[in-house]
């Protein structure tokens, strides 16, 4: 039986190469980003082992082998794969974070084979068992700790306040007083998010006519993205060509840099963010401006599923759009109800940009910490008085 392995790289022909060198003896699979990874990891997929050939200050470099050892505990051995020099010191920091050997991109088969027999004999058996049991990442304990106890005591000491705004809720109009959807948290793993509802029964069908009033949306006047030149901006400031090109439907050479560019924009912006919500009941208004709609996601940090501080959890339709190498590691850091967006402009009179958030998810995810935690908390209470209706 074959082995499967994984095989992260953003260069997709080294990947082709290597799985044609090893078709026959293992079942490769490719990910080209941390995001779909995670995702799949999720789902409780089993490995063997990890081939890396990523650069290290990538978001599939160092950082994720740390978070795949180190906080979410995998135990399959991870291959480090490069044609460059590898100094006492690099071999050193690769062995910290959990590679487990190092090999150049075209290594010779009987012994890379030989090594991944020994190496992944010991964790068969828990590869196996992750098809019952899916990775899931593991809060630092203090965190956690602090998290449960948090939690615990304001679900008592506000329970009847929940029990005011739910008799408030069902009063204004039909429905139920807690609403819940589907979003993707920490490793990109899916679970049922509470809140208090804000808006009316039917607001998720409203919301595909009314995408035009997105602040995050860009602007209209953005050149419309059929019309490209054979150079993007960047190497034409250059004076060189660029390195890779395509062919578009008319047969003239594209860059293929300029042309991703092109297509995000052309999907639109990865947040939704409505001001003045038409959808939001009256109750809904107050709730919002208040964050007291968020108080039901106590819960979820009780479960697990949230940390009190963390990177908000994303909708489905947002979640599928941050899946790019520079964004998808906002995903490896705990999901939570407040962060360090919240308490950076909100509040403040100033609309923040998309570029702007996603930034501040991504500096959380490699900084956070408790005490870190704490002062976000500080900065939360005031923010909670927000001047701009969001």
């Amino acid at each position: 039986m074959r082995k499967r392995v994984v095989c992260l790289a953003s260069d997709e022909q080294e990947i082709q190469n290597f799985t044609s060198e090893f078709a026959e003896d293992l079942e490769v699979w490719y990910f080209d980003n941390p995001t779909n990874f995670l995702s799949w990891l999720a789902k409780g997929e089993y490995f063997d082992a990890i081939f890396n050939s990523a650069t290290l200050t990538s978001p599939l470099g160092l950082n994720l082998i740390r978070t795949l050892k180190k906080d979410i505990g995998i135990k399959e051995p991870v291959f480090w794969l490069t044609n460059d020099a590898v100094s006492s010191n690099l071999e050193t920091l690769l062995a910290e974070a959990g590679v487990s050997d190092i090999f150049s991109q075209n290594p010779e088969k009987e012994k890379l084979l030989t090594r991944l027999d020994y190496l992944s004999h010991s964790g068969k058996t828990a590869a196996l068992q992750s098809k019952k049991n899916p990775y899931a990442y593991k809060n630092p304990i203090g965190k956690r700790i602090f998290d449960v106890l948090v939690s615990v005591t304001a679900l008592l000491c506000l329970s009847p306040l929940f029990l005011l705004l739910a008799l408030l809720v069902k009063l204004e109009s039909k429905g139920p007083a807690f609403y819940y959807s589907y979003r993707v948290g920490t490793g990109y793993r899916t679970f049922r998010f509470w809140k208090f509802r804000s808006m009316r029964p039917n607001a998720d069908k409203m919301l595909a006519s009314m995408k035009n009033l997105n602040q995050y949306q860009k602007s209209s006047v953005e050149e419309p993205t059929q019309q490209f030149t054979s150079l993007c901006t960047a190497c034409a400031a250059a004076g060189t060509m660029c390195q890779n090109q395509l062919i578009d439907g008319h047969g003239k050479p594209v860059c293929e840099k300029q042309y991703k560019v092109a297509k995000r924009a052309e999907n639109g912006a990865a947040f939704i963010k409505i001001a003045n919500d038409p959808r939001i009941t009256k109750i809904g208004m107050f709730l919002r401006n208040t964050s007291l709609d968020e108080l039901p996601q106590l819960y979820n940090v009780l479960r697990g599923d949230m940390s009190i501080v963390g990177n908000r959890p994303l909708p489905l339709y947002e979640a599928e759009k941050i899946t790019t190498d520079q964004f998808a590691a906002r995903f490896i850091a705990p999901a939570g109800i407040t962060g360090l967006w919240q308490v950076s402009k909100r509040g403040k009179g100033g609309n923040m940009s998309e570029e702007e958030r996603k930034e501040l998810d991504i500096e959380y995810a490699k900084s956070f910490s408790l005490k870190k935690d704490l002062q976000i908390i500080l900065k939360t209470f005031p923010a909670l008085f927000q001047k701009e209706n969001v």
